[in-house]
């Protein structure tokens, strides 16, 4: 196999840089500001740090290259990060196509853009995917895959699994995928509820950790209400308590971050927070999803 091509050194392209070293590929890293270049070997050695708590590590290579060229030009696979701006991903992936080999596929992590918009100047469209990570994704299993062309997307399937990935393919594009669009609906109601007054940020947080997110953890929401039927499963459920389901999805709440709301939320936060800094919070994160991992390896 050829290098692995990671175009975008921010945190999603270190972590990827992380993950496929990991599993002993060669990375060919790109990135236009020099200081990201600079300092990807030390964010990247972090990264692998923790995976290696999780797995032994087979020893695959960073190189930071100087230009997209010489990072795409030997790559089987591209895997690209960059900022969430519609013109930028139109120039970057026809660049990343001129220069890229043949058969090699295009990934791009965009969060909420649709693929049909952004390879809207790509030669070889077929070969361009969606390849959506969850945060970090050095850590966090799933990846969303869209595409047009059914062989590219088994290929890739089996590429990312073989990193310990799960992966999800969407039928059709939506903005925002399927995770994204889920956390989106699931927000609406967490802000609504601070700016009714039902709730405190952290007591809405605190329902949320204790309550539905640790049965998520190991069953989605479908299964969830699969056994909220009972002995009859979805099928009693949707029979007997639809009506109820529907009534709530009827009272949900619409809200804009006007600038009241945007305050609430930011002071809510900061209790919530109790001092501790992002980097404070994103360890605490990183420690529990490894020991999440640890466990659901032992189910």
């Amino acid at each position: 196999m050829g290098d692995i091509a990671v175009i975008g050194c921010g945190l999603i392209g270190a972590a990827w840089s992380a993950l496929l070293q990991h599993h002993g590929h060669n990375v060919q890293a790109f990135d236009p500001d020099a200081l990201r270049r600079a300092d990807l070997p030390s964010r990247v050695a972090k990264l692998k740090a923790q995976l290696a708590t999780l797995a032994p590590a087979e020893s695959g290579a960073l190189l930071v290259a100087d230009t997209l060229s010489a990072a795409v030009t030997n790559a089987d696979y591209i895997l690209e990060s960059a900022p969430e701006r519609l013109d930028l991903k139109i120039d970057l992936l026809r660049a990343i196509d001129v220069a890229a080999p043949a058969e090699a596929i295009i990934a791009t992590s965009t969060s909420s853009l649709l693929l049909s918009d952004m390879v809207r100047d790509v030669r070889h469209k077929a070969r361009c995917i969606v390849a959506h990570p969850f945060n970090p994704p050095h850590l966090m299993p799933l990846v969303e895959l869209f595409g047009t062309d059914p062989g590219v997307l088994d290929r890739a399937d089996i590429f990312f699994r073989a990193l310990g990935k799960v992966t999800v393919r969407l039928k059709k594009e939506m903005p925002g995928h399927i995770a994204n669009r889920l956390g989106a609906a699931l927000w609406q109601e967490a802000v609504h509820l601070v700016a009714s007054g039902v709730a405190d940020v952290g007591d809405i947080d605190a329902a949320l950790i204790h309550g539905p997110a640790m049965r998520w953890a190991i069953q989605g929401t479908h299964l969830t209400y699969h056994l909220g039927g009972g002995p009859g499963g979805i099928r009693h459920y949707l029979d007997h308590l639809g009506p109820s389901q529907e009534r709530r999805w009827a009272n949900l709440g619409k809200v804009e971050l006007t600038a009241d709301v945007k305050n609430m939320l930011i002071a809510g936060i900061e209790i919530e927070a109790a001092g501790r800094s992002i980097a404070d919070l994103e360890a605490e994160r990183d420690r529990f999803l490894i020991d999440l991992l640890k466990l659901r390896d032992h189910l």
